[in-house]
């Protein structure tokens, strides 16, 4: 399952206000831009919906069609093989059963609940758009457990092996 966040550690009252149409779309462009590294050459993405049912036209929230729809329209026109806003409680499923090869969360918790869900202790966490390859383990710093001789090297040990095909890919076509 590959999610990529549209915003980041910030609370979750500022995600409708930081859901911009410019953020969608360069977002977009970004996720299928990188996800050639990935082993994807022609990414299909997926957007969640910010509210319940993907704001049902307009019932739960008006995020939806006045910010999202236009982005995903704007990208389909530049060529982006992208589908949305979907409801956040199923897009994620359809993906990891291989309908999308990413999803695009609107926050944080909404794209790695799903991600930790399936793969806690395996998944990887990369930085997009960067000229260098960043990776992190899925658990982050794991202060709460430092010296304790209990922590799963697992995460640890999937960033660097990702970091290192990644480093490899993308130095191929430099």
């Amino acid at each position: 399952l590959r999610v990529v966040l549209a915003t980041v550690h910030v609370p979750l009252r500022d995600v409708p206000r930081l859901l911009t149409r410019d953020l969608i779309l360069g977002t977009l462009h970004l996720t299928a831009q990188e996800l050639p590294y990935f082993g994807v050459t022609e990414p299909r993405l997926a957007v969640a919906g910010l509210n319940p049912h993907a704001g049902e036209g307009g019932l739960m929230g008006r995020e939806e069609l006045e910010v999202m729809v236009p982005a995903i329209r704007d990208a389909r026109q530049d060529g982006l093989d992208v589908t949305g806003p979907l409801p956040a409680d199923t897009v994620f499923v359809r993906a990891a059963r291989g309908e999308f090869d990413c999803v695009l969360a609107c926050y944080h918790d909404q794209g790695l609940v799903p991600v930790k869900l399936l793969s806690f202790g395996s998944a990887v966490n990369v930085t997009l758009g960067l000229p260098i390859v960043r990776t992190s383990p899925d658990h982050g710093t794991a202060f709460d457990i430092a010296g304790k001789d209990v922590a799963d090297p697992g995460s640890l040990i999937e960033a660097i092996v990702l970091a290192a095909d990644l480093a490899t890919r993308m130095e191929s076509t430099r």
